[in-house]
């Protein structure tokens, strides 16, 4: 029979049409002025998403790259760091930190819990002498289904010197970051979630404080080096070759968000992840995260007693041609995930529920043909 392709992961995530047409023109001179105009735009128009003042710095780079790029441009060997870790990605930080010869304490929380920020407030208040020199936080962590209150997080930090660092490479124009208000130190994300573009980009924009740090800062270095990315940004260019391809579809893609308003990509998340746990429970399966923490972006469901993760997304990608993601390190096999991040409509929310539901029934497990989607449609009406 055939299959329509639905693509239900934290990323990467669809692309919209509009941008895979414009990412179809011919690539042009990438030292030229036609270029120059072009990205000088995009890296104008990116301040109003990470809401921010300072450049944003675009890189040839996944998430992991740009995590490595913050780490190298603002420490030194031998730097204390904190790394607040919630699941894989905390714990990449601070896996990348240490291979750099930095120090690393981790303030690990339960995987399916969000950070504490007493928590961190007290830790810090702890460090009489100052130090640790950089707090390393996810906002949201694909790999639980949990966003952390990174405000409240980098409040907690407030009276300390260390810089703060946060990965936003899944949460950045899904759920509100205010890097100034804030006052976040270096912000990273990447193309390849709720921007809704291919991977392949990634971005990082540092404060005043960390600027100054990056002066300081003796990690080893050529390719992340941050002032070399911020001196040909002046000029309207990279210090190295860009993906030209993606720049044109970062230019559409930002048309896209800012035609939509921020606030309404917001409010669209927050409702998904309500219809979509909504429709879950209602087929009588359980949710990693509590509904205070869950992430509008990816939701993680346990699998019914009996049936295995991996089964369930074989038999949802096999029959229905929907993929799904599945846990991670210790959650491998114990979880499955839905995304629901970037280009991802009220539509995407009821096929993904209602193949899910035959999924369950083909599986053996006693479920109520209709209920995920009803539950799901009343939230949707709703909204």
């Amino acid at each position: 029979m055939l299959q329509k392709p639905y693509l239900m992961v934290p990323g990467p995530t669809a692309v919209p049409e509009r941008v895979l047409q414009a990412m179809h023109r011919p690539v042009i001179n990438h030292r030229g002025p036609q270029y120059e105009a072009l990205f000088r735009d995009v890296s104008d128009r990116l301040k109003t998403v990470f809401k921010t003042k300072q450049d944003v710095l675009t890189y040839p780079a996944a998430g992991t790259g740009m995590m490595e790029a913050a780490v190298v441009n603002i420490l030194s060997p031998g730097d204390h760091v904190l790394v607040v870790s919630i699941g894989v990605f905390g714990d990449r930080f601070a896996e990348i930190a240490a291979k750099f010869g930095a120090v690393v304490e981790k303030l690990d929380f339960a995987w399916g819990e969000a950070a504490a920020p007493r928590v961190l407030a007290e830790r810090l208040a702890g460090d009489k002498e100052g130090r640790i020199k950089a707090v390393f936080l996810t906002h949201n962590e694909t790999s639980t289904g949990v966003t952390n209150d990174v405000q409240a997080l980098a409040a907690a930090c407030k009276g300390h010197p260390a810089l703060v660092v946060v990965d936003a490479v899944s949460s950045l124009g899904a759920m509100d970051l205010a890097m100034d208000e804030w006052g976040l130190d270096v912000v990273i994300t990447g193309s390849q979630k709720a921007l809704m573009l291919p991977p392949g980009l990634g971005f990082m924009a540092l404060s005043e404080r960390a600027w100054a740090a990056c002066a300081q800062s003796t990690m080893p270095k050529f390719y992340w080096d941050a002032q070399a990315v911020k001196k040909a940004l002046a000029k309207g260019q990279n210090p190295y070759t860009p993906p030209v391809s993606l720049l044109f579809g970062l230019a559409e893609a930002l048309r896209l968000i800012e035609e939509e308003g921020l606030d309404n990509i917001f409010a669209r998340h927050r409702t998904l992840r309500a219809a979509l746990r909504a429709g879950v429970r209602a087929m009588g399966l359980g949710l990693l995260a509590d509904d205070k923490v869950a992430s509008p972006g990816v939701t993680a469901v346990l699998p019914p007693t009996g049936i295995e993760a991996k089964k369930i997304q074989k038999t949802m990608r096999e029959r229905f041609g929907i993929t799904l993601a599945g846990g991670q390190k210790k959650l491998e096999n114990q979880i499955f995930r839905i995304g629901h991040l970037g280009y991802v409509a009220q539509t995407d929310i009821l096929v993904t529920l209602a193949a899910l539901e035959m999924t369950l029934a083909l599986l053996g497990h006693k479920v109520e043909l209709g209920a995920g989607v009803r539950a799901a449609q009343e939230i949707l009406m709703e909204g």
